[in-house]
């Protein structure tokens, strides 16, 4: 028994220490790693914003354990690629081991700098090896210029905020947001990328001209103040376009990225002609008491993929004409707690199938719930849709 027990343990320490020279044996790199892209994308991105983060999957399909004696970004420390390989951030790795019939993961982020470029679409390569061995596999990017809008630190680093009312124990509801000053035009000489809330204040107004592009960062938003005005001018070739920062493909119809825009209760003589509004948290929404004129023209827009409702209008008084609004998480057009509604040639196309919906495509009501014990109910003086289609699952 024990002569059994001995070989046993001889063929176990000679299995072990086997294994161990297969994982210490690593031979020099010969060129044959392959590779799960032959071209990186990062789609646009906006000047000095990072991208998000894509992969690339090297693998090392021959029978040996490989070691590459270097991997590096092709323009260096001057790229504005960086990489992760195996853990470990930089632009260029040193002795980096693949075992036989495995893989390993390179992660590509960039940050550029637009007014260091010559050319907006910048190229890289990820270079391995050198020599005959080396292999390589591009990288591309469009970057853009933008106007980046954003509120201001304090001496102690705090930011800007704009009030938006009080809660139930008398607290205030503040989220992070600036003013703009006086009377402003937006041209569509380049995008413009807003942090927070962007807020127009009383007697000023902000005309946005046709073929401008905003753009909104988490938690952002426009707010038009009392006595405030919003004139957005796109025309049929040229619309004025509302959507989230992220440019990959993969959020081009994702709802939720931005919060809304918000005509505040008093805001006047509001205008929107010629509008896309996609993939915020309410597409439109529009508050006042006792406005015998609309507080909001809207014309020839389309609000798409909001994770909220489409519009929504509260006590107000809207009018509408050649609108298109769908895909929405609650109700595609909600005319709420009383107010005057006057919509033509609209579609309600709600064909939401991200999570159940329970309101209908189009909600009319003249009461607000306040809580379980109070309900608060105001006139509803018209509620009229013209040549409409409403439909939806």
């Amino acid at each position: 028994m024990k002569i059994i027990s001995k070989v046993i343990i001889a063929a176990i320490l000679a299995f072990f220490i086997s294994c161990a020279d297969d994982f210490n044996n690593f031979e020099p790199n010969s060129g044959t790693l392959t590779f799960s892209k032959d071209t990186i994308f990062l789609d646009t991105i906006f000047t000095n914003i990072s991208s998000s983060t894509r992969t690339l999957k090297v693998y090392n399909k021959s029978n040996k354990n490989i070691n590459i004696p270097t991997i590096s970004l092709g323009r260096k420390n001057q790229s504005f690629y960086r990489l992760s390989v195996d853990g470990m951030t930089g632009k260029s790795f040193e002795n980096v081991e693949i075992l036989a019939k495995d893989s390993m993961y390179i992660f590509i982020e960039a940050t550029i700098d637009y007014n260091q470029v010559t050319n907006p679409i910048y190229t890289d390569s990820i270079v391995f090896d050198s020599g005959a061995n080396l292999q390589d596999v591009d990288l591309v990017t469009l970057v853009q210029d933008a106007h980046f809008l954003y509120p201001q630190k304090d001496a102690q680093g705090i930011k800007e905020t704009i009030v938006l009312g009080t809660d139930a124990d008398g607290k205030l509801i503040e989220v992070e947001g600036f003013y703009l000053e006086n009377n402003q035009t937006w041209t569509n000489d380049k995008p413009y990328v807003i942090y927070g809330f962007v807020g127009v204040n009383s007697g000023n107004s902000l005309h946005i001209e046709e073929g401008v592009k905003v753009h909104f960062h988490q938690n952002s938003g426009l707010l038009i103040e009392k006595g405030g005005s919003l004139k957005v001018n796109g025309t049929l070739e040229k619309q004025v376009v509302f959507e989230g920062d992220r440019l990959e493909p993969g959020y081009a119809n994702t709802p939720g990225q931005w919060s809304t825009i918000w005509f505040r209760a008093g805001s006047i003589n509001n205008r929107v002609n010629y509008a896309l509004i996609k993939n915020n948290e309410i597409g439109v929404l529009v508050d006042s008491i006792g406005n015998t004129n609309p507080t909001l023209q809207i014309a020839n827009t389309q609000i798409y993929n909001t994770s909220s409702f489409g519009m929504i209008g509260r006590s107000t008084n809207i009018k509408g004409s050649n609108l298109v609004i769908g895909n929405n998480a609650q109700a595609s057009l909600a005319c709420t707690f009383g107010g005057t509604y006057n919509f033509s040639h609209i579609t309600l196309a709600n064909y939401w199938n991200s999570s159940v919906r329970q309101f209908p495509a189009l909600l009319v009501n003249n009461y607000q719930i306040i809580n379980d014990s109070k309900i608060v109910v105001r006139d509803l003086h018209q509620a009229n849709f013209t040549n409409a289609i409403i439909y939806g699952s």
